[in-house]
């Protein structure tokens, strides 16, 4: 041995790592699009998200992507934690088709020629040559795209062949032999190297790949490897846990404890397991005996698959404890810095991961918007320098926000391909413009108030009491709103519109009540003014929570982006019963509520 193996062995594991990111972001920006339609289309049955998981990792060959794109669906409110559950089992299990993938190191072509094609030795150049040439004649980018897939292809398995060869020599050193020896007789240290090597390449297929090629060697056993392969699923599991939790919403969050947990208890259970067979003497036949390539795959397939088996009818528990050990905060001020410094770049290559950061964001610029306009209408009643000094600043972190988030869409679309992510991507835009003139309006209500108080003519008692019943209705719409935004639900989206339309009525009336106290003498012209502007205020608020609506019920209708106009029109001609309905029923609960004022009756 020599420094020159030593070299061809780290340079094959960096042909391997690099053919495998290769390979899996070839496949990721391939099949994205239609995986996460798949993922937003799961019932919550956790048999159906356990296959789901299991099949995307299978085809993006990572179960940290499928775990992190899941946990991005989940902060984005696509789909609920509960949901994801089985999804994330699935992904554990479908991590170790790359092992079986490897296992072809095993395959002996001594019985048939056309055996040799399907070798190591043979696959690495041919899959070199063919992803060349689909690369140079690309008319595409898809075409582009497949070419990277089986180029990174063929660069792992070159990296394969060059660590064989590495550590055929190491291995007739001896110190291949007494490692793994050590190993053996520790199983404790077995897992912290398993854990600690998974953590450092974040990748436990690529750990597992490792193995797969000191196995070469012929002198690693059953009792050496399989506390290595627990460690592995320990050390992998906590970086996407890391993942997952930067800048993350709760749930998002508990994706990645729901991840560690499972793994956690797999990893008892298969050295529980283990030990008492061993004990048994029921593994006697294979403890000590060379395990190759495709034996370390089988292990790593079965101990998954056991696992899963057992374990998924207990992920209720998991979601249960992950609530417990993740606690919902509320966003303070002095959370927003860290929550804008969340819209890394390092997440534009997992896009669900970018929107789930933008997702962040666009909650809390609601949140602050919505606060600014109960703030705002309080201070008619009673004004509070102190409140308006509130408003101003966090208006000017919605600003700021918006600001934010737009370059970091911006970022985002020159990465993403698919149609549906441009779907989303339009979507976010349009939250951003009508969140900012959320907190714009909030802003323009408190200035009116400010300079009622400034000019010491505040709004008679009856005007005052006409406006209680309108800031109750914006804060039903606005509440509305924000569930539509929030879990993208459909059906409250829906009830905006009507709701949008009583408050056109109302600003009507409201009107022709001040026009009638101007008349009287009740007020100044001043006054008068200042309330009409409040209420030309209060409408501009209900069209925003309108526009965030009908884009809500467009992003969930397949083709409805090119329907929006007629979807509109039909709505206010009469024409949807279910319009007719939320909007007659509280058009009454307001308008009883307008009409039973004192000068009402």
């Amino acid at each position: 041995m020599n420094i020159f193996n030593v070299i061809t062995l780290f340079g094959g594991l960096a042909m391997f790592l690099y053919g495998m990111r290769m390979m899996g972001d070839g496949l990721k920006a391939s099949s994205s699009g239609p995986l996460k339609k798949a993922m937003e289309r799961i019932t919550g049955t956790p048999l159906k998200a356990f296959l789901l998981g299991l099949g995307v990792t299978a085809v993006i060959q990572s179960s940290k992507a499928t775990i992190v794109l899941t946990s991005g669906l989940v902060g984005t409110g696509i789909i609920s934690l509960h949901q994801s559950l089985g999804i994330i089992i699935g992904a554990n299990v479908g991590t170790t088709v790359t092992g079986q993938i490897i296992r072809l190191l095993d395959l002996n072509a001594s019985g048939a020629w056309f055996l040799k094609f399907f070798q190591p030795s043979s696959l690495a150049p041919l899959a070199l040559i063919i992803g060349s040439l689909v690369i140079a004649g690309m008319k595409s980018r898809d075409s582009g795209k497949i070419g990277h897939i089986i180029v990174g292809f063929g660069i792992l398995f070159t990296g394969l062949l060059n660590m064989t060869d590495a550590v055929s020599v190491l291995s007739d050193s001896g110190i291949v032999e007494q490692l793994f020896s050590r190993l053996g007789q520790n199983p404790l240290l077995a897992c912290l190297m398993g854990a600690g090597v998974a953590f450092v390449l974040q990748s436990s297929s690529a750990t597992v790949g490792i193995l797969q090629a000191f196995s070469t060697s012929g002198q690693l056993t059953f009792g050496e490897i399989y506390a290595m392969l627990v460690g592995i699923y320990l050390g992998d599991c906590l970086t996407t846990a890391i993942v997952c939790g930067i800048g993350s919403r709760p749930d998002a969050k508990r994706v990645g404890v729901v991840n560690v947990l499972f793994n956690v208890c797999k990893s008892v259970l298969i050295m529980a397991v283990i030990t008492i067979i061993h004990r048994a003497g029921l593994l006697d036949a294979i403890w000590d005996k060379a395990i190759y390539s495709g034996g370390i795959a089988n292990a790593h397939t079965i101990f998954n698959l056991a696992c899963a088996f057992v374990l998924l009818p207990f992920v209720g528990v998991y979601e249960s404890i992950s609530h417990r050990l993740v606690k919902e905060e509320p966003v303070a001020a002095g959370k927003y810095d860290e929550m804008l410094d969340a819209l890394n770049p390092v997440f534009i290559s997992t896009p669900a991961m970018a929107f789930g950061r933008c997702y962040d964001v666009f909650l809390v610029m609601f949140q602050l918007a919505k606060t600014n306009i109960s703030r705002a209408c309080a201070m008619f009643t009673q004004y509070d320098g102190e409140v308006m000094k509130q408003i101003e600043e966090d208006e000017a972190y919605i600003d700021t926000m918006a600001d934010q988030v737009s370059n970091y869409l911006i970022q985002i679309s020159a990465a993403i391909t698919s149609h549906y992510h441009v779907e989303i991507m339009n979507y976010y835009f349009s939250a951003i413009t009508e969140f900012e003139r959320l907190g714009d309006h909030a802003l323009n209500m408190a200035e009116i108030a400010a300079e009622l108080h400034k000019k010491d003519n505040p709004f008679s008692k009856e005007a005052l009491e006409d406006l209680a019943v309108l800031w109750q209705l914006l804060e039903t719409i606005l509440e509305h709103t924000g569930e539509a935004f929030r879990k993208q639900n459909l059906e409250e989206a829906r009830r905006i519109e009507p709701l949008e339309q009583v408050v056109d009525d109302m600003v009507n009336v409201l009107k022709e009540h001040h026009l009638d106290r101007l008349r009287k003498g009740e007020c100044d012209v001043f006054n008068g003014s200042e309330f009409f502007n409040l209420l030309s205020e209060a409408a501009r608020i209900s069209d925003v929570c309108s526009n965030v609506g009908v884009a809500t019920v467009a992003r969930g209708i397949p083709g409805m982006n090119h329907q929006i106009h007629n979807y509109i029109s039909i709505l206010h001609s009469g024409g949807d019963e279910e319009f007719n309905q939320v909007y007659q029923e509280a058009h009454e609960e307001y308008f009883k509520r307008l009409m039973l004022q004192p000068d009402k009756t």
